[in-house]
């Protein structure tokens, strides 16, 4: 009896030769050097913004790290060619300074330790998705995510202010499972060091700070913001009283809402 090997099917013959075809090293040369020619910083695992983009790029660095493929660099090149697309809006620092925006959800810790993975997770796509939109409106850029909120900076100190408003009203109609979402703000206008995609700083760490006293709900302004606004479109009153551990002790800081006016 004569016994005859059955030829591998054909499926497996295909995705054998294309992953061969993707590992060969002049395919792969001539990839990394297409990515090297797409305006971007190159580095998938820089810090992420939070949006779908930065995602994709750490996955697709991640994945198959260890063996070379032409797939994979064209992957990340087209990816960076999007995120250069995305941050080739991101205000620059100029002598008149730039304006930093933090924010977070209050009691957002406490409520995400019982709500499981699941719920948490789809809140904090409904808020990112929010906010990035209302910032982007308002001409300023997302430099970060931070959990359960962003960093972002603006040219203008009154668009900032704007967004950070508009941003905790949009959120506070966010539905959540035993969670009403509060969100809450802080500004300070400086001139901070631009690392990249990132800022780094004195002023960056004062608007955090100002954030962290903001109670939920709330836009709190240093007096470098607030002096920058036409006094005409917001109300501005002073938080008194007001004390961060880091922050210089002459520090003003307002409480700040927009005049809309109806119809307006």
């Amino acid at each position: 009896m004569i016994v005859t090997e059955r030829p591998e099917p054909w499926h497996l013959r295909t995705r054998q030769f294309l992953r061969a075809t993707d590992q060969r090293r002049g395919l792969v040369r001539g990839a990394r050097f297409l990515r090297g020619l797409v305006p971007g910083t190159g580095e998938p695992l820089a810090p992420s913004t939070g949006r779908s983009s930065d995602r994709l790029a750490r996955l697709l660095a991640e994945a198959g790290a260890d063996r070379p493929s032409a797939t994979r660099e064209l992957g990340l090149a087209a990816v960076q060619a999007w995120q250069a697309v995305r941050r080739s809006g991101t205000p620059t620092v100029s002598a008149d300074g730039i304006t930093v925006l933090f924010t977070d959800l209050v009691g957002f810790s406490t409520w995400a330790l019982e709500a499981g993975d699941d719920r948490v997770l789809q809140l904090l796509r409904e808020v990112s998705k929010v906010t990035e939109s209302v910032v982007i409106g308002h001409r300023g850029s997302v430099v970060k995510g931070l959990g359960d909120g962003v960093m972002a900076v603006f040219a203008d100190p009154g668009e900032a202010v704007n967004a950070a408003y508009e941003t905790c009203s949009a959120v506070s109609v966010i539905k959540a499972e035993g969670y009403l979402p509060h969100l809450r703000a802080g500004l300070h206008r400086g001139n901070p060091q631009r690392v990249g995609d990132d800022y780094l700083g004195v002023d960056v760490n004062i608007a955090a700070r100002i954030m962290a006293a903001a109670d939920g709900d709330e836009v709190l302004a240093s007096a470098s913001v607030v002096e920058e606004l036409d006094q005409d479109i917001f109300t501005v009153r002073p938080r008194r009283n007001f004390r961060a551990k880091g922050t210089p002790k002459d520090l003003r800081v307002f409480r700040v809402v927009p005049r809309y006016t109806v119809g307006g």
